[in-house]
């Protein structure tokens, strides 16, 4: 995902800058535009009109990385037109290759990893710093400018991982698990219902985890029941949580009118061969049975999962295992992603079994299999009235708004294009009745 954000021009020297990745490297982007704010800079609409390009790139997997080298590449060419501008190179890729990178754009004029974005107004002004031991994690006391429709934000409640999947490199990046404080994390929601924002989703590489590196049990149940306490935030949703951290008490808080009952539980794989060599532990019998569980408890609960095709090992009758597995969890979203080897991790010497183009006629099966699920789903919610949060018109010049669902969580799943009523929304959180069903996307109208 690449986004770019930025503010308004309010300097002489003007800042573009493009954030690649996952949501979590775009909370990093907003704090960076903060101190740029703060510190005096401005803000261009296209880095070509900047005077400065930073870029806060990905390095999780090779698609990821070879979007931040033609990013980086894009820039370059804009520097060779204009001698004048600077680059700067930040993020997860820079911490992972920072050396094969500068040998590769030797005009980028500065470097900082995932250790130093508070210093960024520092390192754009030239000056060298020195970057700490850590990877950063924000509190609610750093500026930071939410990029995202003002009707919802993200809120990152901790910063690297500690599991050892055996294909993931977060952990090379980013260090091991560090939660942050509750206080920190629910005073920071204040502040942002005092903006308008009506949803908040939490966010981080392991957010079951959270709190565990702080000797608290059940943290996330003990940070949503603060959280619900909020005045003015109507939606808290969770992402990237691990399936063992779904529990009883978890459970039991997400009755809570103000949790959507929405679960991103990255499965990777069903066969327990590759799930061994994974270093995973929930094979696909397990998950069908918390699943079974989850549905029964929430009955209206949106399950959404990832996982990985063409892992070394994964042969015709493992592929076979992993497909049926989809067809028999009928999950409401689901991301499918090749294998990448990555430098560092358990997996990393395994022979690569599974040819690129096998792998991508593997994705692509399981993504038309899901594709039928989900418009099963969708078409299911037809003449039913749904709460849905509003993000903005569907697009210029249109009357339609953009909006989503409790199971639609942002930027990963479908949208909602609601045909609105007469007169002006009382609140951006509304009731529409859905009168129509793509794959990803519904149609609705504002309900009476």
């Amino acid at each position: 995902m690449a986004s770019q954000v930025m503010g308004d021009d309010v300097g002489a020297k003007r800042v573009a800058l493009i954030s690649l990745g996952c949501a979590k490297n775009l909370v990093d982007s907003e704090v960076m535009l903060g101190v740029l704010k703060k510190a005096g800079f401005g803000f261009a609409a296209r880095p070509a009109d900047a005077d400065v390009i930073v870029v806060n790139t990905c390095g999780f997997i090779r698609p990821a990385r070879q979007e931040a080298e033609r990013t980086l590449a894009r820039a370059v060419r804009l520097k060779k037109a204009d001698p004048g501008k600077m680059i700067v190179a930040a993020g997860c890729y820079v911490e992972r290759d920072r050396a094969l990178l500068e040998k590769r754009f030797p005009e980028v004029d500065s470097w900082t990893g995932v250790r130093a974005f508070d210093k960024i107004a520092e390192i754009v002004r030239g000056k060298t710093i020195l970057e700490p031991g850590r990877t950063f994690l924000y509190s609610e006391f750093m500026p930071r400018l939410v990029s995202t429709p003002g009707t919802w934000a993200y809120v990152k409640v901790s910063e690297g991982c500690s599991r050892r999947c055996g294909f993931c490199s977060i952990p090379l990046i980013k260090g091991p698990f560090v939660s942050r404080s509750m206080a920190s994390i629910v005073r920071e929601a204040g502040r942002l219902a005092d903006l308008g924002v009506k949803e908040i989703n939490l966010i981080s590489h392991d957010t079951t985890a959270f709190g565990r590196d702080r000797g608290l049990r059940n943290g996330l149940v003990k940070l949503m029941e603060r959280l619900v306490r909020v005045d003015g935030i109507e939606w808290i949703r969770f992402l990237y949580g691990y399936p063992d951290g779904i529990s009883d008490p978890l459970l039991d808080i997400m009755a809570d009118p103000k949790i959507c009952r929405y679960f991103d539980l990255p499965f990777q794989h069903a066969d327990p061969a590759v799930l061994k060599a994974m270093k995973r532990g929930m094979d696909g019998p397990r998950v069908l049975r918390l699943l079974d569980k989850i549905r029964k408890r929430l009955p209206d609960a949106a399950i959404r999962t990832s996982l990985i095709v063409g892992f070394p090992g994964e042969d015709r009758r493992a592929f076979r295992v992993l497909l049926d597995f989809v067809k028999k969890a009928r999950f409401d979203h689901l991301g499918v992603f090749c294998y990448s080897p990555e430098k560092g991790t358990n997996s990393f010497n395994l022979p690569d079994t599974v040819s690129a183009g096998e792998k991508e006629a593997r994705r692509r099966e399981i993504m038309e299999t899901q594709a039928r699920i989900s418009l099963a789903g969708n078409r299911a919610r037809i003449g039913r009235t749904v709460e849905v949060l509003v993000e903005g018109l569907s697009g210029p010049g249109r009357s339609d708004l953009l909006a989503r669902g409790r199971f639609q969580a942002p930027e990963v799943d479908g949208v909602i294009k609601v045909v609105r009523g007469k007169g002006p929304l009382s609140s951006p959180i509304v009731r529409a009745e859905v009168i129509s069903a793509g794959a990803y996307d519904l149609r609705a109208r504002v309900a009476p």
